[in-house]
């Protein structure tokens, strides 16, 4: 699963950060990061699913 989540996390941010932690405060909150930029984006998915 931890491998499927990190691909999904480099190529749609936002469905990785949902998949290991739901929908919450956290998803929106990449989501809007996402949309900004995409790689504000994927620092942020990369770092709340394996820096945490």
């Amino acid at each position: 699963m931890s491998l499927i989540t990190l691909i999904l996390t480099i190529l749609l941010p936002p469905v990785g950060v949902a998949m290991k932690h739901g929908i919450d405060k956290t998803a929106l909150l990449n989501l809007v990061l996402t949309i900004l930029g995409f790689i504000p984006g994927l620092i942020h998915g990369l770092y709340v699913n394996y820096a945490r």
